[in-house]
């Protein structure tokens, strides 16, 4: 199985190809430079595999949530790839890709996923370890203020940016149900590809014109202002 996967959805830019359960990834920490990094990262790595893109069984990309310009660069390449040598895409949540990336290097079994999304407001999704060691969500993804989180399942582990950001309010709204944090972890490529691939394999994939980026928000075009009416 060979699989093309990006993700440019938030600080973090990276790029990875899994060819036969190896995986090369690009990643870099570079925020405003996606546009400029992301098309040498691809060249680099179908160089370094010495394919081309006829030669893939699929495309993979961060379908978000996350930054609105950056889905979009993501979801603009993939497009244009798939187009061209006619693949299916595997639209992966950034959230499942940071929550699997955490169960890949923790023990824990329950993710508390939450990301800053600006304006006062969170991304938020909690997923378990299945019996096969990846992630399935547990109820849905949603954009909401901290105040607005509910959840009284099993304690879980907390990961994204908004551990950081809102540490204290965080602590207050989850008091017990978590047990620990990590603010630091960022959607990556190779986890990108690695959840791609198992879509692949269960027939998830879609076709180039469904493969479209999730934002949460229903108003992304709009100003603040506007969104708040």
């Amino acid at each position: 199985m060979k699989i093309l996967a990006v993700d440019t959805a938030t600080e973090a830019c990276s790029a990875a190809l899994l060819v036969d359960g190896n995986t090369l990834e690009r990643y870099q920490l570079a925020p405003r430079e996606h546009t400029r990094l992301i098309l040498p990262m691809i060249d680099s790595l179908m160089a370094e595999a010495q394919i081309s893109p006829q030669n893939l069984d699929a495309l993979a990309f961060g379908r978000g949530p996350g930054s609105f310009t950056g889905v979009r660069i993501a979801t603009g390449i993939i497009q244009g790839i798939a187009f061209a040598a006619d693949l299916p895409v595997a639209p992966i949540s950034t959230l499942a890709a940071i929550a699997q990336d955490c169960i890949e290097n923790t023990a824990h079994n329950i993710i508390l996923t939450v990301v800053d999304a600006r304006m006062s407001e969170i991304y938020w999704a909690v997923y378990h370890r299945n019996p096969d060691d990846f992630v399935e969500l547990i109820g849905r993804e949603s954009v909401i203020p901290i105040q607005s989180i509910e959840y009284s399942g099993s304690k879980g582990f907390g990961i994204g940016s908004a551990w950081k950001i809102y540490e204290d309010e965080m602590k207050n709204q989850l008091s017990n149900c978590f047990v620990d944090y990590d603010s630091n972890y960022l959607p990556r490529a190779s986890i990108i590809a690695k959840l791609g691939a198992l879509d692949f394999s269960l027939g998830k994939t879609t076709s180039v014109e469904l493969a479209i980026p999730v934002y949460l928000r229903n108003k992304v075009a709009e100003k603040e202002s506007e969104r708040k009416k």
